[in-house]
């Protein structure tokens, strides 16, 4: 299926490994322009020579997003390398489990403010556009209670409540915004890796719990990210999408 994203503008915030490599890829390889920033500076750079092989622009920037003034000069700067902005991915995470006050603050600032400072940020360049999207990245930590809950979880949870209420702000602005809610991911490097290595008991624990007998793969959530913010996808908006492999068993209603 042509996802129509020839051409259009898009963000990803953490966009070097894991999820957010995966969603930066699938773009490029569909035809969109691709910006991605991260923190470590190598892994932009190769990430953003990678992306640029598949013939489209690429751009690659060091940013915390933690910091709100950074992440805008991040989001002026690429709108005016592109010429504008169709679609923004907010997917990075603090991964915050433990429930001190650093850790609330960190999810605070990355997993919720990043999304809204990238949002307020690119809004001028969304509401010129004719394909305007935004897509969050939450987790099934945000639909129930599991070993994550605290400001991981909770602050998941607010990134579903928030994406959905910008769907109904923004709908009269043709500016569609969705939520994916990834269940367990493996990758090297990532997180369900180290606690393989780590502590194998949760591991398998983790692994019992899902009915596919498996996690899920960073390309398996970018398909759902990517879909959500194409223009194939024109009429959803106000969507949170569960990629869990039944991991989950509430009913969404």
């Amino acid at each position: 299926m042509d996802l129509r994203l020839k051409g259009l503008r898009a963000l990803v915030s953490g966009g070097t490994k894991g999820i957010g490599r995966a969603i930066a890829e699938t773009l490029a390889s569909e035809g969109a322009d691709v910006a991605i920033c991260a923190r470590n500076g190598e892994e932009v750079k190769s990430t953003a020579a990678a992306l640029a092989k598949k013939g489209v622009r690429s751009l690659g920037h060091v940013v915390d997003v933690g910091d709100g003034k950074a992440l805008k000069g991040w989001v002026e700067a690429v709108a005016g390398a592109f010429g504008g902005i169709d679609i923004i991915i907010a997917n990075v995470s603090a991964l915050a489990i433990s429930g001190d006050e650093e850790g609330w603050r960190r999810g605070f600032e990355v997993d919720l403010m990043h999304s809204v400072r990238l949002v307020n940020a690119a809004m001028p360049w969304l509401e010129k556009s004719s394909a305007g999207a935004i897509v969050t990245i939450s987790s099934v930590s945000g639909r129930e209670i599991d070993f994550a809950a605290g400001p991981y979880g909770a602050f998941k949870a607010a990134l579903i409540h928030y994406t959905q209420g910008l769907a109904y702000q923004l709908a009269g602005k043709n500016i569609r915004a969705n939520s994916v809610s990834p269940g367990n991911t493996y990758f090297e490097g990532g997180v369900w890796n180290k606690i393989k290595d780590g502590n194998p008991e949760l591991y398998q624990t983790a692994l019992g719990l899902n009915p596919t007998g498996r996690m899920g793969t960073p390309q398996e959530m970018a398909n759902a990210a990517v879909f959500l913010a194409s223009p194939v996808a024109s009429f959803i908006t106000g969507t949170n999408l569960v990629a869990d492999g039944a991991l989950t068993r509430g009913v969404q209603l």
